[in-house]
């Protein structure tokens, strides 16, 4: 149908890379609004039978999704695996979506399908974070970039990467999404199907353990 993998840019991605990026940079959100009206119109094309449609849709999110997903699962495989499932899961549903934020919607199923490698991983444990020592992928820079600037971000990079994995998976997912990615609490309570409240609380107790963890490197996540 389509290909899902991961484009190269993303392939090799360090865990704790978005956060790092966060550090050197504002998230900024797309327009909500004209979001909203491309990808309503996208849907639109796929649910009535057009392919190419859909191929918009993967060119569109699956980066996205599997910057989001690999920080969570931690591990390029299970993520590429996983954004796969979630996109062939949206091709199955499309006509479910109810025409609110199409990413939101989009987003819930890719954690679905996280969690579901996460619980495969309980049952069956392997090496958990080979791509650790993986450092063929790096973001982005500029040429005014400076070796030493470069391997402060690699070292951020990498203590970011370590503290992450030492809290629970749900702090993760949720200060991912909020430091990372830029969500708000509400959109988070929405996309991950909990209260308000629980995710106010996920953010916090995982903030006080990636204090006693990153001491003054705690400036990397957003205020």
């Amino acid at each position: 149908m389509v290909d899902a993998t991961p484009s190269d840019s993303l392939s090799g991605v360090d865990p704790a890379a978005g956060a790092a990026d966060a550090h050197i940079r504002h998230v900024v959100k797309p327009n909500d609004a004209l979001q909203h009206a491309r990808d309503k119109a996208i849907v639109e094309r796929a649910i009535g039978g057009d392919l190419e449609a859909f191929n918009e849709i993967v060119l569109l999110y699956q980066d996205y999704l599997f910057a989001l997903v690999v920080r969570v699962v931690r591990d390029r495989e299970s993520a590429a695996d996983a954004v796969q499932e979630a996109l062939f899961s949206c091709y199955r549903n499309l006509d479910r979506f109810r025409g609110d934020s199409f990413r939101s919607w989009l987003t819930r199923i890719a954690l679905n399908a996280a969690t579901d490698v996460l619980r495969y991983r309980k049952r069956r444990p392997a090496d958990p974070y080979p791509e650790w020592e993986d450092d063929a992928w790096q973001p982005p820079t500029g040429e005014e970039a400076s070796p030493e600037r470069s391997a402060m971000k690699r070292h951020t990079q990498r203590v970011l990467s370590e503290a992450l994995a030492e809290i629970t998976s749900d702090q993760r997912t949720a200060i991912v999404m909020y430091d990372v990615e830029g969500f708000d609490y509400q959109e988070i309570a929405d996309i991950t199907g909990v209260s308000l409240g629980t995710v106010k609380s996920r953010i916090h107790r995982g903030r006080l353990a990636l204090r006693d963890l990153l001491g003054d490197s705690m400036e990397l996540l957003r205020e």
